[in-house]
């Protein structure tokens, strides 16, 4: 087996979505469709993203027989993320992923902080938990929104905002700031912002594709504003649309009792996994930005 960095090239993008499509299969049922153009262009900007920016942390495992895995890990100031480990079906079980873990981790050497959305695979969990990983359940809140039911935010608000801001809540919320993941974000997510008297925030939400709209990140010096940028950002989503809100943990009070108000729906949604970091209250990470 090698591993060499991924690259941007079509032929290495076609073999991260075939491995990701196959791996989140469910036993014994066939894959899903190949994501519709849009979704996909999205996937393939996200790679070419991660590759530009870590290229040492972007890897894809390979044999005789093909692709057989690949991980995509970043760091940002002093936080380390994971934001893809796949590893093909005929493939598991045979080190690929011990390996390429273990690849994505030494790039993040020396970072004080590290956060991984975890699946509900019980091996992905240990894997993490071995690695020093502290497991936090999460939910996902999903479904039709409906919202009118949603109140009025009280409070400041606006749309947009400076990226030197962004930088200096995720500093005082996370420990390090997105950086260059902020102007990613910006293609595609409308942003919202608070700086008022009760604390400083930003919400991202992704309404561009016609499948779903998806929280793409919220970070909060207080939960009254976490819960003022999420009650806003909900309340422009056209009713009916089905919406995904991932990566809540037992900390968010705040955004379940929005989510369930705006007719969504709990499910388990795997682990929030985070190494020298407390419990969030005010930061809702996404799964590939983190």
């Amino acid at each position: 087996m090698i591993l060499r960095p991924l690259r941007d090239t079509a032929d290495d993008l076609a073999d991260v979505q075939r491995i990701t499509t196959a791996a989140f299969a469910a036993p014994g049922v066939p894959p899903e469709p190949p994501p519709a153009p849009a979704r996909q262009a999205r996937l393939d900007a996200l790679h070419r993203h991660f590759v530009r920016h870590d290229p040492d942390g972007s890897l894809i495992a390979y044999d005789a027989s093909g692709a057989l895995g690949a991980v995509v890990a970043s760091r940002r100031e002093s936080v380390w993320g994971l934001s893809l480990l796949v590893v093909a079906p005929e493939a598991q079980g045979k080190g690929v992923g011990r390996a390429l873990l273990d690849r994505a981790l030494a790039y993040g050497e020396g970072c004080a902080r590290g956060i991984i959305s975890g699946s509900l695979d019980p091996r992905a969990a240990r894997a993490y938990w071995a690695a020093g990983f502290a497991l936090h359940p999460a939910i996902r809140l999903e479904g039709a929104l409906d919202p009118a039911r949603l109140p009025t935010p009280g409070g400041p608000l606006s749309e947009g905002g400076d990226p030197d801001f962004l930088d200096a809540v995720d500093r005082q919320v996370r420990g390090g700031a997105h950086g260059p993941d902020h102007a990613e974000l910006l293609r595609d997510c409308r942003l919202l912002t608070v700086d008022a008297a009760d604390g400083r925030g930003y919400c991202f939400i992704d309404m561009s594709l016609p499948d779903k709209v998806e929280l793409m990140g919220l970070c909060a010096t207080t939960d009254a504003v976490a819960a003022r940028l999420l009650t806003a950002a909900l309340r422009d989503v056209p009713a009916g649309r089905n919406v995904k809100i991932s990566n809540v943990t037992a900390e968010q009070r705040w955004a379940v009792d929005i989510a369930l108000t705006a007719g969504l729906q709990p499910e388990p949604g795997g682990y929030l996994c985070l190494r020298g970091m407390r419990p969030p209250v005010g930061f809702v990470p996404t799964g590939k930005y983190l």
